[in-house]
């Protein structure tokens, strides 16, 4: 016997048609489900019931059994513990990665390049002219942005005809200024001598791992490398030094 209305049964459905704790039921020889016949033979009686609306099924052990098999899932408390467990991560990792001394840190290294660069064109340009940038004629008997054969503790962004020298001599490019930016050139400060062929261009960190550099160490007054270091960006006044 053949029952074509089984066909269009979903899958839990006719689970659920093969059970003998449903009623109402009939007894048939054989029954076909869409892909194949199933002979009572195998299961000695074959029990279809006919399709009960799903609210009554929710009483039935073998709905249950059913539903635990194929609607797995978290409950309520489990998922406040995963989300409660994911927060404390968020925290401890924003706690040590720390946003703000990474951006510290960003700013700190584009200085410190920007004070390398600057240093190793005036080495360059004293190789060239046998004299500093900050020398107004070739005797160097007058001097560039106001300064004298001595620099000390004077800002980038205060020696722009020194800068200008440089990048005339094409130690740095024509945009160098304009690229650093007032903002960076302000906070790098030179030291140097004509005479003595010397010169040492430094910065303040702000970030906590730059301050704690070995290197940052130097007087913010004349350069010299006797600066007690706090530690502490923002007690710290000790420079950070190329010479």
């Amino acid at each position: 016997m053949v029952f074509p209305q089984l066909r269009h049964l979903t899958s839990f459905e006719k689970v659920l048609t093969l059970s003998a704790k449903l009623l109402p039921f009939l007894f048939v020889d054989r029954f076909d489900l869409g892909r194949g016949a199933i002979d009572k033979n195998i299961y000695n009686k074959i029990i279809i019931s006919y399709r009960i609306p799903l609210d009554k099924w929710k009483s039935n052990r073998l709905y249950l059994n059913y539903m635990k098999k194929v609607m797995k899932g978290f409950t309520l408390i489990e998922l406040l513990i995963v989300i409660a467990l994911l927060g404390a991560l968020a925290v401890g990792l924003l706690a040590a990665l720390d946003p703000f001394e990474q951006l510290k840190k960003g700013t700190d290294t584009g200085v410190r390049n920007t004070v390398s660069e600057i240093q190793g064109a005036i080495i360059r340009y004293y190789a060239i002219k046998n004299q500093m940038p900050w020398c107004a004629d070739a005797n160097c008997g007058t001097f560039e942005d106001g300064l004298g054969e001595t620099v000390t503790a004077v800002t980038a962004d205060l020696m722009v005809n020194t800068v200008g020298n440089i990048v005339t001599s094409g130690e740095l490019k024509t945009d160098f200024i304009t690229l650093a930016g007032a903002t960076t050139l302000a906070k790098i400060v030179v030291f140097g001598s004509n005479d003595d062929a010397t010169v040492q261009v430094c910065y303040k960190p702000t970030a906590k791992s730059f301050t704690n550099d070995p290197n940052t160490k130097f007087s913010p007054t004349d350069g010299a490398d006797t600066c007690v270091n706090t530690g502490d960006p923002t007690t710290n006044t000790c420079l950070w030094c190329v010479k």
